[in-house]
């Protein structure tokens, strides 16, 4: 089996830890929330053994990898800047640039705000969408009721929410939100609870899931803590409006779209419409893909068709 193999590069100041496999041209792998490398395992040695240089880094504020104390700390600007990089510290002109989850958005602004840099972007599970006329929270609290999770996000001390029990938050999150709960969660926090409390444990995890998964997750961040990731949710409307020179821009290097048709993130959009609202904006959009049964986690939940869709753009993209 190919071996994944760590270690910590400099990045814009920051110490960034890293999961690496194989040789070639570079590929980025971003992970989402609330994840870190382990989420990309599977990818990693597919890419690897298919002649890539597969690179998983922590993002800022995820285990391993430095947190800055501000909140202002955790733009889009920010997360594009340690992409940008984390390119450059590989001794890299370019690369192929996968985004998962929260790693898509900086996946695909990358790709519009440094297209020299990016031979090829890929989105898993979150499309990008064009900038909304209004700040992006007061639009979703428009859209989905104050109860929505992101409102919820921006309290202090909802950390602990994830923090308390870190093995039972994993185990409630990754099974929540996959598409193997027969009941898709809607992501909102009903008032007086706390994020996923209400959500099922499942008493058998699904086949793409094991207790070493979980113990692995639960690991990862019993010292890292949750303040750095929610960090990110708190710079929404900060991003919202730093993004203000860039609206209506269209990304134009090559991408890639793939999600799970039982996503509680897909279903916010008309599926019928979505590849047709895609291409308004990626006007270079080579595969679009909605997989039957699939949840939040697709490259967990269905690695051989992540695995195969992913190395086929890549090697597309690096010719």
């Amino acid at each position: 089996m190919t071996e994944i193999n760590h270690r910590f590069v400099q990045v814009n100041g920051l110490r960034m830890r890293v999961a690496e496999a194989g040789t070639g041209p570079l590929v980025v792998l971003l992970h989402g929330f609330p994840e870190c490398w382990y989420s990309w395992r599977h990818q990693l040695r597919a890419l690897a053994d298919a002649g890539f240089h597969a690179v998983a880094p922590n993002q800022r504020g995820y285990p391993g990898t430095d947190s800055p104390p501000a909140v202002a700390d955790y733009t889009m600007m920010h997360l594009v800047g340690d992409v940008v990089g984390l390119i450059g510290a590989f001794g890299e002109q370019s690369a192929t640039v996968i985004g998962h989850d929260w790693g898509a958005p900086v996946a695909w602004h990358t790709a519009l705000l440094r297209p020299d840099l990016v031979r090829g972007v890929a989105g898993l599970s979150v499309p990008f969408t064009a900038r909304t006329p209004v700040p992006t929270l007061t639009a979703a609290r428009g859209r989905f009721g104050d109860t929505y999770y992101q409102l919820y996000f921006q309290q202090p001390g909802v950390e602990k929410d994830f923090e308390s029990d870190l093995t039972e938050s994993f185990r409630r999150v990754l099974f929540g939100i996959s598409g193997d709960n027969p009941q898709v969660r809607r992501l909102v926090v009903p008032e007086g609870e706390r994020f996923a409390e209400s959500w099922l444990s499942p008493t058998e995890l699904p086949g793409w899931l094991t207790e070493a998964d979980i113990d692995t997750y639960a690991g990862e961040f019993a010292e890292s803590g949750f303040s750095g990731p929610l960090n990110w949710y708190r710079n929404i409307d900060r991003n919202w409006a730093l993004s203000a020179p860039w609206e209506g821009a269209r990304i134009s290097p090559p991408a890639l779209f793939l999600g799970g048709d039982r996503d509680p993130v897909i279903a916010w959009y008309d599926t019928s419409t979505l590849e047709e609202y895609l291409r308004t904006l990626l006007p270079n959009l080579r595969h679009f893909e909605l997989v039957a049964g699939a949840g939040h986690w697709i490259q967990q939940e269905r690695p051989e068709i992540t695995n195969a869709a992913l190395v086929d753009f890549a090697a597309a993209t690096s010719r």
